[in-house]
């Protein structure tokens, strides 16, 4: 059976969404208050290679740019933010569309992983980034949800 990873078009594939999700998130008055003090240049790259490594894809994310302790530190201590995580998602779900993924099994599954990515491991620790524990490690996912 193929990876979610595989079934998303592998890095190329999701590259495109990436970029796609960043264009839609830029172009957003709320969600691009996140990206307002502090954005790389490289963020669709570093974002797919997240993504890729999170849905059974090469560890490119980990091996090149750290952990999950690493990237949830970066979405943390900025208080709650449900409106900006809902058109977070709504990017997200549009950005499926704005690329063509147009499998039905496919998209309900990006959009289930990305919607619990945002709503729980990445808005965790609201108060401060120190709260994040060291050693985390990129939360797997697959055609049955997490993986344990």
């Amino acid at each position: 059976m193929q990876t979610v990873f595989e079934a998303a078009g592998g890095d190329d594939g999701l590259r495109n969404l990436a970029s796609a999700w960043h264009r839609r998130v830029m172009a957003d008055e709320v969600v691009s208050h996140a990206f307002s003090h502090v954005f790389r240049a490289d963020h669709a790259e570093r974002l797919a290679a997240y993504w890729a490594e999170a849905l059974g894809g090469p560890s490119t994310y980990s091996d090149r740019y750290g952990n999950e302790t690493s990237v949830v530190r970066m979405h943390s201590g900025n208080g709650e933010h449900d409106e900006m995580d809902r058109r977070a998602i709504a990017c997200f779900n549009q950005a499926l569309a704005d690329v063509g993924l147009t499998n039905d099994d496919v998209r309900r599954v990006l959009s289930g992983y990305f919607a619990w990515a945002t709503t729980t491991t990445m808005a965790r620790y609201h108060h401060s980034a120190d709260d994040v524990p060291k050693g985390l490690d990129i939360p797997r996912w697959s055609w049955d949800g997490l993986q344990s």
